[in-house]
């Protein structure tokens, strides 16, 4: 056994033994009272350090789920490790996992040559490759919905930017020879449902599958990725939402039909038509699964609420991505939005990242709300309001934060 994977086996032991007492460390958390107050009904959150973790917020427990504290976001474009976001369905999850005996199997009934792939094979075999992208819940920003809606009342920090390397998925797939007749991959990892809901399994049409830019991916920020991340191979689907992100990824299955279990069907579903959003308080007519981001942007170096200096120059950061376009531009508004100016883009990691902007603000004495809106470039924005929809999925508005300067 390589060097590399002696390397990854003795941390993956060590993180499995931490994994074990999961509720041990939260409820020491909630014991020396860290709590966080969200900006939202019942916002109150315990804090809790997981293993390979700082400490993240707590949704739940069992099955995890931590979101990132914001703040973190004005550190950097990249989201380190130990402070990206964890988001499982089931309660099953892996807590020590053998390199040496991990293996994904390729097949399905539109597989013409079916086969077993070791993590060493995939590090070996195939090229390559590397990408900056955001991975981001689809019920980012639940919580802030009004009406509000039912699910994981979660605010802006399920999301993350890393640089993962892996091997591209069609690199995979054209091993196992496709049928003429493949229609959908289908992709399902270590995690088990204990209770209801079945096992966690999603789906991409071939054509999404065969994206050069979709990947196994074995390395996050430049380590292994994290246990709670999908420690050792998780699939990348950049611009696409987390929930077809699948972690501990250990089967592969080219079939020759739409796949219809029930994390495609009914799950991760949202209105069928151009907004993906309906009135509030109605359902819609039809539905579709779940896709791509839509615009959003954020500062991030200042906090709604803040105190600021009169006359006193700050500049102001923030962070705006997308489905895959890329970030064309980003203004911002110090007056509510009646007026607008632009803001200047930091470097561009790729069309899948984060993309950072700045801006000058020399407040006079008094109260100001400072907004920001971000063009991708097809030319797609933010809604000055919010739009609506019963799963509180896609949230994407014009953001704003109220300061006084004085």
């Amino acid at each position: 056994m390589s060097e590399v994977m002696n390397r990854a086996r003795r941390r993956l032991l060590a993180a499995g033994a931490g994994m074990a007492g999961l509720a041990t460390v939260s409820r020491v958390a909630r014991g020396q009272g860290a709590t966080v107050d969200l900006p939202i009904v019942n916002g109150k959150r315990n804090v809790a350090a997981y293993p390979e973790k700082r400490p993240l917020i707590v949704l739940t427990s069992r099955p995890p789920q931590l979101e990132t504290p914001f703040e973190v976001f004005n550190d950097g474009v990249i989201t380190p490790n130990d402070a990206f976001f964890v988001r499982y369905h089931n309660a099953g999850i892996p807590t020590s996992i053998d390199p040496d005996k991990y293996v994904i199997k390729i097949g399905g009934n539109a597989a013409g040559k079916p086969y077993a792939l070791g993590l060493a094979d995939l590090r070996t075999q195939f090229k390559p490759v590397e990408l900056v992208a955001v991975n981001q819940c689809s019920g980012n920003s639940r919580g802030l919905f009004a009406p509000r809606v039912t699910g994981g009342q979660l605010t802006n920090g399920a999301m993350g930017n890393a640089r993962w390397v892996g091997v591209p998925l069609k690199d995979v797939l054209a091993k196992a020879e496709l049928k003429n007749s493949a229609k959908q991959v289908t992709f399902n990892g270590l995690d088990t449902a204990i209770f209801n809901g079945g096992d966690f399994v999603k789906a991409l049409d071939v054509n999404q599958a065969l994206d050069p830019d979709v990947m196994i991916a074995y390395q996050m920020n430049g380590a292994d990725i994290p246990m709670l991340n999908g420690f050792p191979v998780k699939l990348v689907v950049p611009g696409y939402y987390g929930t077809y992100w699948v972690k501990h990824l250990s089967e592969i299955e080219v079939i020759d039909s739409v796949y219809d279990g029930f994390w495609m069907r009914p799950a991760y579903r949202i209105p069928d038509n151009d907004c993906a959003c309906v009135e509030p308080g109605t359902a819609p007519a039809s539905t579709r699964p779940i896709g791509r981001f839509n615009v959003r942007s954020f500062i991030t170096s200042l906090s709604d609420g803040a105190k600021l200096r009169a006359g006193q120059q700050v500049i102001v950061r923030g962070i705006a991505f997308d489905g895959g376009q890329g970030i064309r531009e980003v203004a911002y508004s110090t007056d509510g939005g009646r007026t607008w100016r632009e803001a200047k883009l930091g470097d561009d990691l790729g069309r899948y990242s984060f993309r950072e902007f700045t801006f000058p603000f020399t407040p006079e004495k008094g109260a100001y709300e400072v907004c920001v809106r971000a063009w991708n470039r097809s030319g797609q924005s933010q809604p000055m309001e919010a739009l609506w929809q019963p799963a509180g999925y896609m949230r994407n508005v014009v953001e704003r934060i109220g300061v006084t300067a004085g």
